[in-house]
């Protein structure tokens, strides 16, 4: 009688529980699923949001600024002058084939006008050919080199040009202030926001945008602690109000910048999922409710309170678990992978073995904290009341 009241119920009891209600065993299901699937998206979203914006910034590269524009270089005005006095005065430049990796740029962010998708909002780039010197990720996969009148786009700005992956290749014409240009080539730059960016001839967008000068000078340098000589020389120059920062901490800023943007969907996420541990509160104690004179019985027959609140939850988790198992394979199936338009580029979601995690511990919890107030609940009645009832 001892070991037959310390002995925990068969396992197979909790699984042939399940399927004596197969609609509230299946609502479960459903409902845990659904909570599980959007804690991976929110997480996928932030990952792939984090991950894009740490691939854009190279450790290598130093950002020469206008001093107060730190953190948004379309703000930026700079000389011209600066790209040749960058590359004269900083030391421990890198050079390729006798080429000093230092690139003036103009950053703009303007309206392009295509056949399929009418008007919309990106991020312009006005380049020489030394921006392929620091910005070693990008390489051309189709076409060429933008000469006079020719754009160079990225492998993922259909998305911000709310066209199709068909409709940008090279020899397309794009309308920018009212003036075609035509496309020379796409460009690939892996995880980047550039991959989302439309590259102008930088005379060309100087031109077009009325500016005489330039949003910023990138220098690479050959290595990363050589930013102590990029920072002497912004702060020695003070005639040309400089700000020397580092490429990664500028898109580090950037992601700090969306910060919020990020909290929020984890802050939906566990809104939604604690109204799913409510529901499931209510749920749950239907279904013990209902067979609170079995469970009075078990006691009666020996098994400890315990015993029988481990068996619910097993009932329990066995159901969450499986939802959380079909909003994987979902989750598997309809985000890895997916790009996500944002007002800075185009990313990717990315389940991460970190996401992953959170949502198998999110199905655990469910299961638990879904199960536990109500077995108690329901096995703290007196138990010859129950046994009458």
């Amino acid at each position: 009688m001892k070991r037959l009241r310390l002995a925990l119920l068969p396992f197979a009891y909790a699984t042939r529980n399940l399927l004596r209600d197969i609609p509230r065993f299946l609502q479960i299901v459903a409902g845990s699923g659904a909570v599980v699937f959007l804690i991976f998206a929110a997480g996928a979203f932030n990952e792939g949001m984090k991950s894009m914006l740490l691939a854009s910034g190279s450790v290598h590269n130093v950002m020469l600024l206008s001093a107060g524009s730190e953190e948004s270089v379309e703000r930026s005005e700079i000389d011209v002058q600066v790209e040749s006095l960058a590359t004269a005065g900083i030391r421990g430049i890198d050079t390729r084939l006798g080429q000093p990796a230092v690139s003036g740029e103009v950053h703009f962010m303007g309206e392009l006008s295509t056949v399929e998708g009418g008007k919309q909002q990106a991020l312009l780039r006005g380049i020489t050919p030394a921006a392929f010197e620091v910005h070693r990720d990008v390489r051309i996969i189709a076409g060429e080199f933008p000469r006079v009148g020719e754009i160079l786009v990225g492998k993922q700005a259909y998305h911000i040009l709310g066209t199709s992956i068909e409709a940008i290749h090279p020899g397309v014409a794009i309308e920018f202030e009212g003036q075609h240009f035509t496309v020379s080539g796409i460009f690939a730059a892996p995880g980047t926001v550039m991959e989302s960016e439309v590259w102008f001839d930088r005379s060309d967008l100087m031109t077009m945008t009325q500016r005489e000068s330039l949003s910023c000078v990138i220098v690479r340098l050959q290595q990363p602690e050589g930013y102590s000589a990029a920072d002497l020389f912004a702060k020695q120059r003070l005639d040309l109000e400089l700000s020397a920062i580092r490429e990664a901490v500028y898109y580090d800023t950037l992601s700090g910048f969306f910060a919020p943007i990020r909290a929020m969907t984890w802050l939906t996420a566990g809104l939604i999922a604690a109204g799913a541990i409510f529901g499931g509160f209510n749920l749950l104690y239907a279904a013990f409710a209902a067979r609170i004179r079995e469970l009075a019985t078990l006691q009666a027959i020996g098994f400890r309170r315990t015993a029988v609140c481990i068996s619910l939850i097993q009932e329990s988790l066995l159901a969450t678990l499986s939802g959380t198992l079909l909003a994987a394979f979902a989750a598997v199936l309809l985000l890895e992978g997916r790009s996500v338009q944002f007002s800075i580029g185009t990313f990717s979601l990315e389940l991460t073995g970190s996401v992953l995690s959170s949502g198998l511990l999110t199905g655990l919890l469910l299961g638990v904290l879904g199960a536990v107030p109500p077995a108690i609940r329901c096995l703290t009645a007196p138990l010859p009341s129950t046994l009458r009832s």
